[in-house]
């Protein structure tokens, strides 16, 4: 078996799927929070606590929160911690820079500060020239704690929208699964980056995701990178197309993942959203439903911010056109609110799905 840890190049490989799983279907009608109670993009329970501390400017609950996910190696808790932060800094910075004026050194203060920094650089039409300055916060937050991944995957995003050669890019890569051989975040960094750095080579990238998911723990939210796979094949207009089947059974992976996640609750929302929106476009909309009642009422941007400038209207509308036409028992329904025509795949199960179908 390949393991992660290979060299990024092995991920040209033939892959291994196994076989498909069943999508869970509820036997009783599905109730859904009201339109009126969904939340976009909610904290959980250990990060509420730390934004609303920066909201009245003390750092501490956050320097506590990103403290312990050091301490206990809460890798995945941790990558998504400080992606909530950096956002919420770029907005409100005084909390921040109070905590990094008085801590300098600190090793959460310097990694929140350096996302913060990727992701003001990404959205300036100076990209390039910005990611370079941010280099050396990067570096000095990966050096401030050597067991820590994210350093890494925030190093590979940069890579990515620095557009680095594959032999730097293959370096950073090992350097990250080091330290964390599943870690989702530096996997979904990689992936990323193959796509780009390849465009339209999907059944590569799903290659490189089927090997990952299959060595990850069963817990590891690495389980679903194939789902991530999926997704780009079908927003993306160019390349081969993928068998049905492979896309049907990277959504079939995510479900069996996300049945093993407790239901209503902030931090599975992103997987079960985006396993709705692959759902949709593969025209399951029982499968889909069912993690519409999973997910509850959490909303996240990601990925009904494709294409929309309200990704909570998005969802709202998408859930309504998914449990009308589960209502209405037609196997196949119109997407009515789901996709854009343009962004449909051909209907039915076991044939195959050109990247220009969408």
């Amino acid at each position: 078996m390949v393991g992660t840890m290979a060299p990024l190049h092995a991920f040209t490989r033939s892959s291994r799927v196994r076989g498909k799983t069943t999508g869970v279907v509820s036997p009783v009608p599905v109730v859904l929070p009201g339109d009126d109670e969904v939340l976009l993009d909610a904290p959980d329970d250990a990060l509420g606590p730390a934004l609303v501390g920066a909201a009245g400017g003390d750092h501490a609950p956050a320097v506590d929160l990103l403290a312990a996910t050091r301490r206990t190696g809460a890798w995945e808790h941790r990558d998504r911690y400080v992606r909530g932060l950096a956002a919420f800094a770029r907005s409100r910075p005084e909390w921040l820079d109070t905590w990094r004026a008085l801590d300098p050194r600190d090793p959460d203060g310097l990694l929140v500060d350096a996302q913060r920094a990727v992701d003001r650089a990404w959205d300036s039409p100076a990209r390039a020239e910005l990611l370079r300055e941010v280099s050396p916060l990067i570096t000095a937050a990966a050096r401030a704690d050597n067991r820590d991944p994210v350093p890494w995957r925030l190093a590979l995003d940069h890579a990515r929208g620095a557009r680095a050669g594959h032999t730097y890019f293959e370096e950073l890569w090992e350097a990250a699964v080091r330290r964390a051989p599943h870690h989702h975040g530096c996997h979904v960094a990689a992936l990323r980056y193959l796509a780009s750095s390849w465009h339209g080579s999907h059944r590569e990238c799903l290659d490189f995701a089927d090997r990952a998911a299959q060595d990850a723990p069963e817990g590891s939210f690495t389980q679903a990178l194939p789902l991530r796979a999926a997704y780009g094949y079908l927003t993306d207009g160019c390349g081969p197309e993928v068998p049905r089947e492979r896309l049907d059974a990277a959504a079939d992976r995510a479900a069996a993942l996300s049945a093993r996640l407790p239901a209503g609750r902030p931090w599975p929302a992103e997987l079960r959203n985006l396993l709705t929106y692959v759902l949709v476009r593969l025209e399951r909309r029982q499968d889909a439903l069912e993690q519409l009642r999973l997910t509850g009422p959490y909303a996240t941007s990601f990925p009904w911010d494709r294409g929309a400038e309200d990704p909570l209207g998005r969802f709202l509308e998408v859930r309504r056109s998914v449990r009308a036409a589960v209502a209405s028992g037609s196997p196949a329904a119109g997407s009515g609110g789901s996709v854009p025509a343009r962004d449909r795949p051909g209907s039915g199960r076991g044939g195959r799905l050109r990247p220009g179908d969408h």
